[in-house]
């Protein structure tokens, strides 16, 4: 029970969803995380194709004041848009993008996946890339969840 309590704090996920990936791991916490993980691509497979309804505009000045972002982080209802885990969702990818200063979301402009957005080493956690957090909050919320559209802006 400790350690679905746990796991349940760090994924903030269901408890039926992390017993199910525990007794399929045989209690192994690792292989329940990553039984965990690929739950959530698996989700977010299935939600994509959901219309985005509803959503937030989040911001990030860097302290210099030099620097900027505005991302669009859509969602389909306005029952998640309003949730803070969201809202704080939408803030730290303002923030990765502001400290890694990707050129598209999913390299629309050819540029190399090095500067897709969803390709990048979340900076809050290197051990995932931005479409796997976005992954995690598609099964968390269990609403389909992308960014729309961010600009960053620099003096």
């Amino acid at each position: 029970m400790d350690l679905i309590k746990k796991l349940r704090e760090e994924t903030g996920l269901s408890f039926a969803q992390i017993k199910k990936a525990l007794d399929e791991a045989n209690g192994d916490e690792q292989k329940a995380k990553e039984i965990l993980a690929s739950l959530a691509g698996a989700s977010a497979e299935k939600k994509a194709d959901r219309e985005l309804g509803a959503g937030v505009i989040s911001s990030y000045i860097h302290s210099s004041g030099t620097m900027g972002v505005l991302v669009q982080l859509g969602c389909e209802t306005d029952f998640v848009a309003k949730n803070e885990e969201f809202k704080s969702l939408a803030y730290d990818i303002a923030m990765h993008i502001a400290a890694m200063g990707p050129t598209s979301i999913n390299n629309e402009d050819g540029a190399g996946e090095e500067t897709a957005l969803l390709k990048q080493s979340f900076v809050k956690d290197g051990s995932i890339t931005v479409e796997e957090r976005l992954a995690q909050a598609i099964q968390k919320f269990g609403e389909n969840t992308k960014v729309v559209r961010f600009t960053r802006y620099t003096i």
